[in-house]
């Protein structure tokens, strides 16, 4: 099953995206310029074979819920979404707003 349904941070809405798959979910929150994900993201492929899209995405690990995912610390992330101060140890939900307010900047 595929869930997406609008969440709202702040004052702006990203998407929530849930995937419920044979022993395991996949949670993910997007922005339209970048997105947090549980631990199946691959930060090491990003960096290396798809470098050159400059894709703004971070992973946090052990989470299951979208909940979870914005409350628990950034385990890594892309060389771009780190040039925006997303870092390890930064909660998803700061990382998030970090990408909100780089798409304010870039409109």
């Amino acid at each position: 099953m595929i869930r997406m349904s609008p969440l709202h941070v702040d004052n702006d809405v990203v998407m929530a995206i849930e995937v419920a798959l044979p022993k395991t979910n996949l949670v993910i929150v997007s922005t339209d310029n970048g997105y947090i994900m549980c631990g199946a993201l691959d930060i090491g492929l990003l960096n290396e074979r798809l470098a050159d899209r400059g894709i703004i995405a971070a992973r946090a690990v052990g989470v299951k819920t979208i909940e979870q995912l914005l409350d628990a610390p950034i385990e890594s992330s892309t060389i771009a979404a780190a040039e925006l101060g997303i870092m390890p140890g930064i909660r998803g939900k700061d990382a998030i707003r970090r990408m909100l307010a780089h798409s304010r900047k870039s409109a």
